[in-house]
C-alpha cells in the first residue's frame, strides 16, 4: 500500500512539474510573435545650428523599418524630408511662433543598429547609431511627392554630405501598436562637423 501511495506521489509531482517546465521554457506570446521588427511615421524637428549664422528649426516627416537581428538588437533604415521652417521670437514676456514653407529642404537617409531594452514587455528604451547622408535640396514650389522625388535629382553634387546620427529613446506598446519618441545628435561634415539637435515622435507597429 505504501508503495502504491508513494508511486501516485511521484507521479503526481512529475504532471506538475511538467507543465511548469514548458512554461519556462516558452515565451509569452507577446514576446514571441511581436519581436520580429517594427515600423514607424514620424514627425521631424531638426534644429540646424550653422556656424557664423542664425539657427534653423526645420519641420518635417519621415519613415523608417527596423529587423530584428536578436531580441535586443535591431538594424534600421530611416529617412526623413524637412519641408519647412519655424521662426520663434520672443519680446520681453510675449513671444511668437510662425511656420513657413521652406525653400531650402533637407533630406535625411541612414541606416544603423538599435539596442533596445525591455524587449518582452510594454515598454522599452534604446540607443542607436547611423550613419548615411544629407541633401540640403532646394525647392520653389510647394510641398508635394513631386518635389520630394526631385530632391533625389539634386543628390551628389556640393549640397550631399555624410551625416552620422547617435540617439537615443522610448517605446509604448499596446500590442502591436505604440509610440516612439527620439532624440539625439545628427552631425553632418562640411568643412568639419557640425552637431545639430534631432528630435522625432510618432506612431510605430512591430510584428
Amino acid at each position: 500500500m505504501k508503495r502504491i501511495i508513494s508511486c501516485a506521489g511521484l507521479a503526481a509531482a512529475l504532471a506538475l512539474a511538467i507543465p511548469a517546465s514548458a512554461q519556462v521554457q516558452n515565451p509569452p506570446r507577446e514576446a514571441s510573435t511581436m519581436n520580429h521588427g517594427d515600423f514607424s511615421v514620424y514627425g521631424d524637428l531638426f534644429r540646424v545650428s550653422p556656424k557664423g549664422y542664425p539657427t534653423l528649426n526645420f519641420l518635417g516627416l519621415g519613415g523608417r523599418v527596423g529587423f530584428n537581428v536578436h531580441p535586443n538588437v535591431a538594424l534600421e533604415g530611416e529617412m526623413n524630408y524637412d519641408f519647412e521652417q519655424n521662426y520663434t521670437s520672443f519680446s520681453g514676456t510675449s513671444g511668437s511662433s510662425t511656420t513657413i514653407t521652406s525653400g531650402v529642404r533637407p533630406l535625411t537617409a541612414m541606416f544603423g543598429p538599435k539596442f533596445q531594452f525591455g524587449t518582452s514587455g510594454p515598454f522599452r528604451a534604446f540607443v542607436t547609431g547611423k550613419a548615411g547622408f544629407i541633401e540640403w535640396s532646394t525647392s520653389g514650389k510647394a510641398p508635394s511627392g513631386t518635389t520630394f522625388a526631385d530632391s533625389f535629382g539634386q543628390f551628389g553634387g556640393n549640397s550631399t554630405m555624410f551625416a552620422a546620427y547617435p540617439g537615443g529613446g522610448f517605446e509604448a506598446f499596446t500590442g502591436p501598436l505604440g509610440i516612439r519618441a527620439e532624440a539625439g545628435d545628427e552631425i553632418y561634415l562640411n568643412n568639419g562637423a557640425h552637431n545639430n539637435l534631432r528630435v522625432t515622435f510618432g506612431p510605430s507597429i512591430r510584428f
